[in-house]
């Protein structure tokens, strides 16, 4: 992108200008250190508006109807509640596919028409590391942009619902009835993410079934529950429909009491903090990475010690070992010392 005066792009987030949301946040999802300098800055600036939303992590397991549930449960939040809500996403498949799995953004067209809706596809291309780093700093910019509800829908396979579970409040899992095990399809691990599960498609002759699948998923949720006071909550399995609308306030309902739930007890403090510290650990991570992928000295070394790998002449330990010491011979360079500047 071409050059950014990041207190003017600042300025305009705030005050919720469309075009500016969209440039800061292709800003944070691009890789080129300029950008990322200019992403932290920015970050720092916005931060002091950022805290209050509603932060929902939406995943579901094959056919139970995410797209439209998010559409759906979108269109009601900015309608019947006031809210004003974006919709952003973890989708590490779209560096396999080639393009955003939102791109179009036809799966939520009704939600994209909204004036106080901000649907954002998910990055093309990165890692899943990547793509989560975009993601968590995307919601610092729609938060200072005034949306005080933001959904995050996992896509794709893999650790993205661990991903997302780390950046939001409230974790929604949505299922859906079928035929055999109810639980087949579930993912194995993310039953325990959820903070909330809700059986879509309750509708039509489906009433039934889907009623039966939450039976199960509640029996489930019952064996693997926890006597540790974080586990304490009963957790709500719920049966809705997308189409007819019928328990999409009965789910919004069970979002707003496991808030007040956090509140109450001090987790979402708690839950908030721990997110902070990983998301420390998680710039110094990358950061790390950059550096060691960007360094063209770092690089050459790198070079000449896979070259004496091939040839017999090194092994692992002693090629890493050169590595590392070009790398921390090169650590002064890569400005880390110089103190922020957010006025920058």
């Amino acid at each position: 992108m071409g050059p950014v005066d990041v207190n003017d792009l600042v300025e305009h987030v705030v005050a919720g200008s469309r075009p500016h949301i969209a440039r800061a946040l292709t800003l944070v999802e691009s890789s080129r250190p300029v950008d990322r300098e200019r992403t932290r800055t920015m970050l720092r600036l916005l931060a002091p508006h950022t805290g209050k939303a509603v932060r929902v992590g939406i995943s579901g397991v094959p056919g139970a109807g995410k797209s439209t549930f998010i559409d759906a449960m979108g269109c009601r939040l900015v309608d019947e509640y006031h809210h004003k809500v974006a919709v952003l996403a973890i989708d590490p498949s779209s560096a396999n596919t080639g393009g955003s799995i939102l791109g179009d953004r036809t799966r939520m067209g009704a939600l994209a028409e909204r004036e106080d809706a901000f649907v954002r596809p998910s990055p093309s291309g990165g890692s899943l590391g990547g793509v989560a780093r975009a993601t968590r700093e995307a919601i610092v910019v729609m938060e200072a942009a005034g949306y005080d509800v933001v959904l995050v829908e996992t896509v794709g396979v893999g650790q993205s619902e661990v991903a997302v579970a780390g950046m939001v409040d409230t974790f929604l899992l949505l299922s859906v009835a079928g035929t055999g095990d109810q639980l087949q399809g579930i993912k194995k691990g993310v039953l325990e993410l959820a903070d909330i599960v809700a059986v879509n498609k309750a509708d039509g002759d489906n009433a039934p079934n889907a009623r039966e699948a939450a039976r199960n998923l509640r029996q489930a949720m019952r064996m693997m529950s926890s006597s540790t006071e974080e586990d304490s909550r009963k957790i709500p399995v719920l049966t809705c429909s997308a189409v007819s609308g019928e328990g999409l306030d009965d789910v919004w309902k069970a979002v707003q009491d496991h808030r007040s739930w956090l509140v109450d007890n001090g987790s979402l403090e708690s839950r908030r903090t721990l997110q902070q510290h990983e998301w420390m650990w998680s710039i110094v991570r990358n950061r790390i990475m950059d550096s060691l992928d960007g360094d063209p000295e770092v690089q050459q070394r790198a070079q000449q010690a896979c070259a004496a790998l091939d040839a017999g002449e090194s092994d692992a330990l002693d090629a890493s070992e050169q590595v590392l010491r070009t790398f921390a011979s090169r650590v002064p360079e890569f400005g880390w010392s110089e103190p922020a500047d957010p006025r920058k």
